[in-house]
């Protein structure tokens, strides 16, 4: 009882504590520090440094900083806003889009942009050769997306088929200098063209920032971009920062003690573990800290079976979805936001959780926690007790028993797992645990030698037709069973339809109610289960001024242009 009522105690301080952050913390006269300079921290760090060839969480931060695009999704408000595209007319149909860009616009090395550079990076992002992490989220209906040049400062995109997200489209396109890597391009070498190694002296972008400095497994460091085009109100030019460095923290333990010593502001990867919410309170309390509630997490961590024909013969029962609609049963979702989460997570049942409003649908399928029904379900699959050890068996009598690989470090991955563990034996479920770092467990799931995988990811977007790879069949981020040629199954094949009826449909409404049926068929077949979506708290220093937090990764570098170092 004791530590169930310290349990609640924590719960209840860890959401109460919200902070309000207004334009009162952002650059002030007479606050700003003469140099204006910030550090981050990032617990990975990018082979290369062009995001159509580096599908990492590091990679996406430096496009973040370094990369323009033609139009900005402004992630506190959900709309788009103008980039190097200053405005824009949709055709009668809303299939093109004529884009006027930005006159008098310079990259970071001086070089004037124009349309040319946009064709470019279009050629980049569909080349077999260069082979884009980025492609498939930039066709419709598995075809390319045209685009053209009317004149120097204008461009035109044609849709292959109707698509109702639009411009929102342009947030996977990063515009590339032509003037630098057209050459590497066209000798098929554009993956090594800018990678670790490479002077960064040669690399240039239209972002805020420049890349000065990579001191690998040390430090990335980025220096304001001279030549960079957007103002504030005011009409000060953008960005605040003079410098930002950003620390390469892998260990979590270690981030949050360099961060509560103040030796960095921010970190880049956002969100605090519960386990370090005391401490940071404290510090925040003695003024050290700032604390930023944002709301409920928009990625949980999922547990995933491999589906694919090839784990099929090994693990079979697990193929069957009454196996998985028992697990789900048989874990106990508050039990693992108590104690795994200290109670700043917020039980869940699918992909998209509460704090994605616009698209979740509170009528997806639920599975509270229900042993009784667990060990029903798997009694109808075919798997009992067939030697009265406890543990079931299935027709086989091969025992009912698999293995769950997760990050070794990640301590609400670690336990979550170790939850699950326990829960599942508790059914006659014997599993494994075997964790691995990141690359490992990347290296795993691209073989398909594994059972399951708990983990995470970071989907690019709210709008789920902006996340073709993770729901269509054919994507290469369905992780089940990812790039089927056709679809494996019949429910495959009817989300696959509802997707793209949904990308197409022409209103809010008739949009949400066909992903509401989306939701609803993964929540009946889970080849991916979800368990808890932790409230997402940022901590800062209080010399971060302007933060802008969103529950989106990156949640405050995503703005780093208006961020400001405070005496």
């Amino acid at each position: 009882m004791a530590r169930a009522l310290r349990l609640v105690a924590v719960a209840a301080a860890f959401a109460a504590l919200v902070f309000v952050i207004g334009r009162s913390f952002g650059p002030q006269p007479g606050e700003r520090s003469p140099t204006q300079e910030l550090t981050a921290s990032l617990r990975s760090e990018p082979s290369r440094y062009i995001r159509y060839v580096e599908a990492t969480a590091a990679g996406d931060l430096v496009s973040q900083l370094v990369d323009g695009r033609l139009v900005r999704l402004n992630r506190a408000t959900d709309t788009i806003e103008a980039g190097l595209a200053e405005a824009w007319t949709p055709s009668e149909d809303a299939r093109t889009y004529t884009l006027s860009l930005r006159r008098d616009v310079r990259f970071s090395d001086g070089v004037p942009f124009t349309a040319a550079d946009v064709l470019f990076s279009a050629r980049v992002l569909y080349d077999p050769n260069v082979n884009s992490a980025l492609a498939s989220a930039m066709r419709i209906g598995g075809e390319p997306i045209e685009f053209a040049a009317v004149d120097d400062h204008t461009v035109s995109m044609t849709l292959p088929a109707p698509f109702t997200p639009g411009l929102r489209l342009l947030e996977n396109l990063p515009v590339l200098p032509k003037h630098l890597l057209e050459a590497a391009l066209g000798e098929g070498r554009l993956a090594e063209a800018w990678q670790v190694g490479t002077p960064v002296s040669g690399i240039a972008g239209l972002g805020p920032f420049v890349l000065a400095e990579h001191v690998a497994g040390g430090r990335l460091v980025f220096a304001r971009n001279p030549h960079y085009w957007r103002v504030d109100g005011e009409g000060t030019r953008l960005p605040y920062l003079d410098r930002l460095t950003v620390l390469i923290v892998p260990d979590q333990n270690a981030e949050a003690l360099r961060l509560t010593a103040g030796e960095i502001d921010l970190m880049s990867n956002g969100d605090i573990r519960p386990d370090d919410y005391a401490t940071f309170k404290r510090a925040s309390e003695a003024g050290h800290l700032r604390l930023l509630e944002v709301g409920v997490g928009l990625d949980p961590n999922m547990l995933w079976f491999n589906l694919t024909p090839g784990a099929r013969a090994r693990l079979a029962w697990l193929h069957d979805r009454r196996v998985r609609q028992a697990i789900s049963f048989a874990v106990d979702r508050q039990a693992m936001a108590d104690t795994v989460y200290l109670g700043a997570g917020v039980p869940v049942h699918g992909p998209v959780t509460p704090g994605n409003a616009t698209w979740y649908s509170a009528s997806a399928p639920q599975y509270p926690h229900d042993p009784a029904r667990a060990r029903q379900l798997l009694a109808e699959a075919g798997l009992v007790d067939r030697d009265g050890d406890g543990m079931l068996e299935g027709a086989n009598g091969r025992p009912a028993r698999f293995t769950i690989v997760t990050q070794k470090g990640n301590t609400p991955r670690e336990r979550a797992a170790a939850m699950v563990q326990e829960h599942l034996r508790q059914v006659g479920i014997a599993v494994e645990i075997a964790a691995f770092d990141q690359g490992a467990i990347f290296q795993l799931w691209q073989s398909g030698e594994y059972d399951s995988i708990y983990f995470g990811v970071q989907a690019s977007a709210t709008d789920p037709a902006l996340n073709p790879d993770f729901w269509l069949s054919g994507g290469a981020y369905h992780f089940w069973n990812p790039a089927q040629s056709r679809p494996a199954t019949e429910w495959e094949a009817r989300i696959d339809d509802l997707m793209r009826r949904q990308s197409a449909a022409p209103s809010l409404s008739e949009r949400q109610a066909l992903f509401a049926e989306v939701q609803r068929i993964i929540g009946e077949e889970l080849p991916a289960i979800y368990f808890v979506a932790p409230r997402v708290i940022v901590a800062v220093t209080p010399r971060v001024g302007n933060p802008t937090p969103v529950l989106q990764a990156p949640q405050l570098l995503w703005t780093a242009e208006t961020l400001s170092a405070l005496r």
